[in-house]
């Protein structure tokens, strides 16, 4: 069984001078600018970086929850940040890394044990799985 979500884009005139829109299949996002000023400046719009931190994030944080809770964990809260590193390579430019910044509240949990169920979760992902790039996890743990 294959879910398949979609999402789009246009893209005119050509080159630097052109202009963008993206949408999603769910109208999470409709013609929501995009191009060179958002991705390279301080444009108003989004980029693709912007775009796979939230995929990567969301994707993490939903893997950890479901981990814990599978591990018996019901209690908790998970607040995670995805920065994507875009470096200029050649003549190109490359995404270098995803770094995961995680802060969490669960009840009863061990930081030992709740690093090694984030840990998984991080590797396990199917976001962390497409991406071919370094990925770090920063975790604090706000327990008492």
């Amino acid at each position: 069984m294959s879910i398949v979500k979609s999402g789009s884009a246009t893209y005119k005139p050509l080159g630097k001078a052109g202009k963008g829109s993206i949408s999603t299949e769910t109208g999470a996002l409709t013609n929501q600018p995009y191009g060179f000023n958002t991705r390279f400046e301080n444009g108003k719009g989004t980029n693709p970086e912007e775009l796979i931190g939230a995929a990567h994030a969301s994707c993490f944080t939903m893997a950890l929850s479901f981990a814990l809770a599978d591990a018996g964990y019901e209690n908790g809260e998970l607040s995670t940040t995805a920065k994507i590193s875009l470096d200029k390579i050649d003549d190109g430019f490359q995404i270098s890394q995803s770094a995961l910044s995680l802060t969490a509240k669960v009840a009863g949990i061990a930081d030992d044990e709740f690093a090694k169920i984030a840990q998984q979760a991080k590797d396990n992902c199917p976001v962390s799985k497409l991406l071919d790039t370094h990925i770090t996890l920063d975790v604090t743990l706000e327990n008492s």
